[in-house]
């Protein structure tokens, strides 16, 4: 029997594989060049590194500024905070609804006999009907009558303000100060009458005193007094120059600074000279006129003159008065 080859062949590369490997020193290049193509040295594998990706975000972070997105946030809020405040400013107030009550027969009852609180801050008490309320009333808010309001007896309070038109009867104030103008067109009693600035009547004034500091009458004014006119104030002073009347002659003064007259009474022997002086008790800011008249027979027979100055004048005679004699002279006085 002839052997397999290849149960030789198997049996010869199982004796070869069992064997020493050989060394290429002490082969024959023939036997080296047929090792290198009996065994193939594999070429080395070469591993690329796996290139990584990064993502569309950290692509854009790193080409933007982390600052500038910031900024652009904090205007974006901004933004967003002005458009709510303005659409909550265009929208109407919310309307404050308060709540109507009514009050049944019963509950009427019960206010009469006890003490209640009816509703509350935000409701209202509609009464339909008329209401008597025999005790008193006190309302700590404001009162506001959309009618006519009428008091049959008196009204008291620290303040009183009309906005509108007052229809007032019998009205008595202490103290009435008005802001702007005023018209009365009736008749108005006044007590007491003190204007701090000036005051201009366009009709007559009908008062039975008048009492002024200072009475000017501007313009083409006339006064007119169909009565007497009366110049009252204190009595001047006088001094008399008992030589000029004569032995036992004496003088008196009756009248105001104004008007007045002057009673004389000589003596034996008169003379010649000033016999009397008036002093004023308000000085003149001038010279005054004074109108001098003789009072009697005996004073239209002295030849009198005046001599007069801002604080007082005085009764002269050029010649001597008749002796023992009783006459007068009336004076007026202007400035």
């Amino acid at each position: 029997m002839q052997p397999d080859k290849n149960t030789d062949t198997a049996e010869g590369d199982s004796a070869n594989s069992n064997q020493a490997p050989v060394d290429a020193l002490s082969m024959t290049p023939d036997e080296v060049e047929a090792d290198k193509a009996a065994n193939p040295t594999p070429e080395p594998k070469t591993t690329d590194p796996k290139t990584k990706k990064v993502s569309p975000i950290k692509k854009f972070f790193r080409k933007v500024n982390v600052y500038f997105l910031i900024f652009l946030l904090l205007i974006a809020v901004g933004g967003v905070i002005t458009t709510v405040n303005y659409l909550n400013s265009q929208k109407a107030p919310p309307e404050a609804v308060i709540e109507d009550q009514g009050l049944t027969e019963d509950t009427l009852k019960e206010l009469a006999n006890s003490d209640a609180s009816v509703g509350g801050t935000s409701q209202t008490l509609t009464i339909q009907g008329n209401a008597v309320i025999e005790g008193q009333t006190l309302m700590r808010g404001d009162l506001n009558v959309a009618g006519n309001f009428q008091s049959g007896g008196s009204i008291q309070g620290p303040e009183l303000t009309i906005s509108g038109k007052s229809n007032l009867n019998d009205t008595q104030i202490n103290s009435l100060q008005v802001a702007q103008n005023t018209a009365i067109q009736g008749n108005t009693t006044l007590r007491d009458l003190s204007v701090a600035g000036s005051a201009t009547f366009s009709g007559a004034v009908t008062a039975p005193q008048i009492t002024v500091t200072r009475l000017v009458l501007s313009g083409n004014a006339v006064l007119e007094v169909p009565n007497h006119i009366s110049f009252t104030g204190p009595s001047p002073s006088r001094s008399i120059n008992s030589g000029v009347l004569g032995g036992g002659g004496s003088a008196s003064v009756n009248g105001s600074d104004t008007t007045g007259s002057i009673n004389v009474n000589t003596g034996g022997n008169p003379k010649t000279g000033c016999f009397s002086r008036i002093n004023f008790r308000k000085a003149y800011n001038g010279t005054p006129h004074v109108i001098v008249s003789p009072v009697g027979t005996a004073a239209g027979k002295t030849q009198y003159y005046v001599d007069r100055d801002s604080s007082g004048f005085s009764i002269c005679t050029a010649a001597p008065a008749p002796a023992n004699q009783r006459f007068g002279f009336d004076y007026f006085v202007t400035n």
